[in-house]
């Protein structure tokens, strides 16, 4: 069995880069600084999301089933730089070589961690091998749009038309699963400012967790899995997540119906 390795990223927006880019005061609040760029931002598109680069990475959750288990937890519990956050993920792509799952990760993710990764020259070996190591990479790695290797389930569904994308968290309910709890992403840079980072990372926990069972109805809807056998794969999430006493998987398991 192949690992299956669903991830989420989530992102602040990154004050020091905006002070050095254009030329701010140290003394500046970060608050300020943000709020600068947000600004900006409105009067040249009309909304103050930041160009990808500008994101900084404060939290990775994964979502990892391999072998007879199935886990979740985030990078990010430590005082860890965003470049050792970043390593850490691409050090377990090397190590497992998973299939990696995500919603949006061809459209925001992956991009971020591809610039993030740059400006802090982390290692990503196996992730970037497009067959000059492996001849199974060049026709099936992680880079191509059209490789498996990572799926990105919400554009593959959407047939690659952005105008077809659904949001992860309503599609969820209308599966009946939880969707969102907590909070969404634009609560993140507030969350951070008030120095939640536990509920931030709460957040991005559920979030995988959503996606892994979207994917297993996905693949089942695909022949790859049975409804029997898609029936065993939900109760070892559920079995697995009611181990936990904390809060946010109680929640999540209250408000599964299905």
């Amino acid at each position: 069995m192949i690992p299956v390795l669903v991830f989420d990223i989530e992102t602040v927006p990154d004050v020091e880069g905006l002070r050095r880019l254009r030329g701010l005061e140290p003394g500046i609040p970060d608050k300020e600084v943000a709020e600068m760029a947000f600004q900006l931002r409105r009067q040249t598109t009309g909304s103050d999301f930041l160009p990808l680069y500008l994101h900084r990475v404060i939290a990775i959750s994964c979502a990892l089933r391999d072998r007879d288990s199935f886990r979740v937890w985030s990078l990010g519990a430590g005082a860890e730089s965003e470049g050792e956050l970043i390593q850490r993920f691409f050090d377990g792509v090397d190590k497992y070589t998973p299939q990696l799952v995500s919603w949006n990760g061809g459209g925001f993710d992956m991009p971020v961690l591809h610039y993030r990764g740059l400006i802090h020259g982390i290692n990503a070996r196996r992730y970037w091998d497009m067959g000059e190591e492996d001849r199974d990479f060049k026709w099936n790695n992680y880079i191509s749009r059209y490789h498996s290797r990572h799926l990105d389930l919400m554009d593959l569904l959407a047939l690659y038309q952005p105008r077809a994308n659904a949001p992860l968290s309503e599609l969820a309910q209308l599966m009946g699963l939880p969707g969102k709890l907590g909070m969404d992403g634009a609560g993140v840079w507030e969350a951070y400012q008030a120095g939640r980072i536990a509920a931030i990372r709460q957040y991005c926990e559920t979030d995988v967790v959503n996606a892994y069972l979207v994917y297993l109805r996905f693949q089942m809807m695909r022949g790859a899995l049975t409804r029997e056998h898609h029936g065993r794969e939900c109760e070892l999430v559920r079995t697995t997540l009611k181990k936990s006493n904390e809060p946010h998987w109680q929640e999540f398991l209250a408000h599964w119906r299905t």
